[in-house]
This record gives structure tokens, C-alpha cells and sequence, in this order.
């Protein structure tokens, strides 16, 4: 179990951090799945494909985490990189981006929202497909739709933002 550990901690928890905002909840949760996937690895189907099981797991500890979670309070916060050779005007428009990201994100359906998510957390198309039950054609599909409606979103919440930041 530890190697399977190793080999998809990076990718569960990034999910997580996406979908939880937060550090100390995303770490939480990894630990909550892992717990889950040990006390559950008798029941495995070695039929299915082990990330896509895991990924399962962590879909259910994240939504019991998002039910439980207290109402106003953000799901959603994106893993960034800070340039230190940036400036403060380079700052405030990536976070300015990040801003219309995450609202962007949140005016998608469910279901393309989490097929953007789970590409963001490193699934490839096919174990996407798997994990949302449907085939690989109409997950791809789904994704072009989330990808054209986050960009139109995405300008529309540029323009909000910006207007709130002056």
C-alpha cells in the first residue's frame, strides 16, 4: 500500500486542494481516502483500474467534506505559483485571474465542473470517463462543452472583477 501511496499522493491531493481551498483540509481528506481505499482494498475489483477506484473514493470524502461545509464559505481555490521576480501589478492580476477562475468554475454544471476538475488533479481522458460512467467519446465531449463555457465565463468574470478591483 505504501508504493501505491507514493505513486498517487500527488494527484489525490492536488484533487483535494482544488476542490477543498485549503491546505490543512486537503491533506485531511488525502488521509481520510487512503484510510478508506486500505479498509476497502479487500473489496477491490482488479477488473477496474486501481486510480480510477481511488479517485472514487475521493470523489465521496470530498462531497461529505463540501456537505459538511459551513454555507458562504468558498470550494474552490487553485494551487499557484508565485513568480518572486514579479511585481505587485503581476500579483494582483493573477490573483484577479484566479478570482474569475474559481467563479467561472463555480457557474459550470456538476458534472463538467468535476470532468475539469479531475483533468486539473492529472486523470487522463479515459480514467475521467471511467470515473464520471460514461464513455470515452461523450467525456471528451463533455469537456469541450466545460472548456467553451469556462472561457465565455471566464471573460464575463475578468470584466466583474475588475470592475470590483478599481
Amino acid at each position: 500500500m505504501i508504493e501505491l501511496y507514493d505513486r498517487y499522493f500527488d494527484a489525490v491531493y492536488r484533487y483535494c486542494y482544488v476542490r477543498l481551498g485549503n491546505q490543512e483540509r486537503a491533506e485531511d481528506a488525502v488521509q481520510q481516502i487512503f484510510v478508506r481505499a486500505m479498509e476497502a482494498v479487500g473489496r477491490y475489483q482488479e477488473a477496474g483500474r486501481f486510480r480510477s477506484w481511488l479517485f472514487t473514493i475521493a470523489h465521496n470524502v470530498v462531497a461529505d467534506e463540501l456537505r459538511d461545509r459551513p454555507r458562504g464559505v468558498t470550494d474552490l481555490n487553485l494551487a499557484v505559483a508565485i513568480d518572486p521576480a514579479a511585481g505587485p501589478e503581476a500579483d494582483a492580476l493573477a490573483a484577479a485571474e484566479r478570482r474569475a477562475l474559481a467563479s467561472a468554475l463555480s457557474l459550470l454544471p456538476d458534472d463538467q465542473r468535476r470532468a475539469i476538475e479531475l483533468r486539473l488533479a492529472g486523470l487522463t481522458g479515459r480514467e475521467i470517463a471511467a470515473e464520471l460512467g460514461r464513455s470515452h467519446e461523450a467525456a471528451k465531449m463533455l469537456q469541450q462543452r466545460a472548456l467553451t463555457r469556462l472561457r465565455a465565463e471566464m471573460g464575463v468574470a475578468l470584466q466583474k472583477v475588475g470592475r470590483h478591483d478599481a
